[in-house]
C-alpha cells in the first residue's frame, strides 16, 4: 500500500489532534514538522518520534525533498506563500478552516491550487461526524419529509486563556464567526444540500467578554431551496454550561441533534415522542478527523472526487462575511452581492454529500 508521508504544519492544539489521527492511518505517516515554537516541536517529538523539524512551512518545502502533501493546522494568517510553496511543488493541501480571514484571500489561494491542478480540501471535519451523517440519511430517505425551515443555537463560554485552546481568537476580529459559525454554516449548506440567498445578521460583544471583537451573532437565512434559518452562536454565553440543539422543521415532522456531536432525534408529525437514532461511539476530536483524513487520502491516493474543496469553502466564508457586512450597515445582504470577483463558476454545494 502506498503511504502518504504529510508534512504537518502548526503543532498547537488543533497540530496535536492531526498528529494522532495521520499516525492512526494505515495510508499516512508524518515526514516533517513545522511550527516557529522549538517548545512544539519538542512536545511533538516526544510523543510522536523525532522527524525534520522546520521554523516555516516554506523552509520545510525548500529543504524536503520526500513529501507527498501536507497539512496545515495553522492560524489562517499568511498563508498565501504557504500554499504557493505547495502548489509549486505539485503538493496536496488539507487546510484548516477558515482558508482565510478575507474573500479575496481566499479566493486567491483556491486560484494558486487550481492553476497548479493541486487539490485543496479545507478541514471542514464538522461533516465527517456521525450524527451528521445519520441526519443526511433521515433527509435523503423522507423520513420526515422536505425540510422548511430550521433553529441552529449553539451557546458556550469560551474561556480563551484556557492552557489547551489557541489564543489568537482573542484578538482577532469576529472571532465567533471566523472561527467557529463558519462550520456551522457549512454545515447548513452541506445538510441541506443548497446555497445562501439572502441574511439579516447582527453581531455585538457582552460587556464581560474576554474577546475584543463580537463574540455573538444572530442571523436569519434565507437558502435557495426555500428553507430559511433562524441561527444564534455565542462563545461568551452567561452561563459556563454549553447548550446545543439544531433543530429541522419538515413537511411531516422534525429532526432534533441535542449535542453537536450526537444525541439525534426525529418524530414524525403526529407522534407524541420524539424516536432516537442510535450512532456509533465517538471519539471528541479523533473520530470526526479520521473521516476528514480518509477523504483527502482517498483523492490523492485514489483519484475520487475531492470533497470540502477550497472553492466550495469560499461560499461558507461569504456568508460569515455577509453576516459582518449586514450587522455592520444595518440591512439585509445578497450572499452573492459579497463573493469575490476573482472566483468564478461557484456551484450548489455537493461535495462529499452523495458518500454520506
Amino acid at each position: 500500500m502506498t503511504v502518504l508521508r504529510v508534512l504537518l504544519g502548526g503543532l498547537g492544539v488543533r497540530g496535536r489532534y492531526w498528529a494522532e489521527v495521520i499516525k492512526r492511518s494505515p495510508r499516512t505517516e508524518i515526514a516533517a514538522y513545522a511550527d516557529p515554537n522549538p517548545a512544539a516541536i519538542e512536545r511533538m517529538a516526544a510523543q510522536y518520534g523525532a522527524r525534520p523539524a522546520f521554523p516555516s512551512v516554506e523552509a520545510a518545502l525548500e529543504n524536503m525533498a520526500d513529501i507527498d502533501a501536507i497539512v496545515l493546522a495553522n492560524p489562517p494568517i499568511g498563508r498565501k506563500r504557504q500554499v504557493t510553496a505547495a502548489a509549486e511543488r505539485q503538493l496536496p493541501m488539507l487546510i484548516e478552516k477558515p482558508l482565510a480571514l478575507e474573500l479575496e484571500e481566499a479566493a486567491e489561494l483556491v486560484n494558486i491550487a487550481e492553476s497548479a491542478h493541486v487539490p485543496l480540501m479545507v478541514g471542514l471535519n464538522f461533516r465527517y461526524l456521525a450524527v451528521t451523517r445519520a441526519a443526511l440519511k433521515l433527509l435523503d430517505a423522507g423520513t420526515v419529509g422536505t425540510p422548511e425551515f430550521a433553529r441552529f443555537t449553539y451557546e458556550r463560554y469560551r474561556d480563551g486563556n484556557r492552557p489547551d485552546l489557541n489564543k489568537y481568537p482573542l484578538t482577532m476580529d469576529q472571532p465567533m464567526l471566523w472561527e467557529q459559525s463558519i462550520h456551522h454554516f457549512d454545515l447548513l449548506r452541506y445538510l441541506y444540500g443548497s446555497d445562501p440567498v439572502t441574511v439579516q445578521a447582527r453581531t455585538w460583544n457582552p460587556s464581560w467578554s474576554m474577546y475584543q471583537s463580537d463574540a455573538n451573532v444572530a442571523a436569519l437565512f434565507t437558502l435557495a431551496n426555500g428553507m430559511v434559518i433562524n441561527y444564534q452562536g455565542t462563545w461568551q454565553s452567561g452561563w459556563s454550561q454549553p447548550r446545543f440543539e439544531w433543530r429541522t422543521d419538515c413537511t411531516n415532522g422534525v429532526i432534533s441533534q441535542r449535542d453537536q456531536f450526537g444525541d439525534l432525534y426525529y418524530a414524525q408529525h403526529a407522534a407524541t415522542e420524539l424516536t432516537n437514532v442510535p450512532l456509533p461511539p465517538h471519539e471528541l476530536w479523533i473520530t470526526e478527523t479520521e473521516g476528514l483524513l480518509a477523504a483527502f487520502t482517498d483523492t490523492v491516493l485514489d483519484g475520487k472526487p475531492l470533497q470540502c474543496s477550497g472553492r466550495d469553502h469560499v461560499m461558507s466564508l461569504a456568508m460569515v462575511y455577509a453576516c459582518v457586512l449586514s450587522s455592520r450597515e444595518d440591512r439585509c445582504v445578497k450572499i452573492d452581492s459579497v463573493l469575490p470577483q476573482n472566483l468564478g463558476g461557484f456551484s450548489q454545494v455537493d461535495q462529499g454529500r452523495s458518500g454520506a
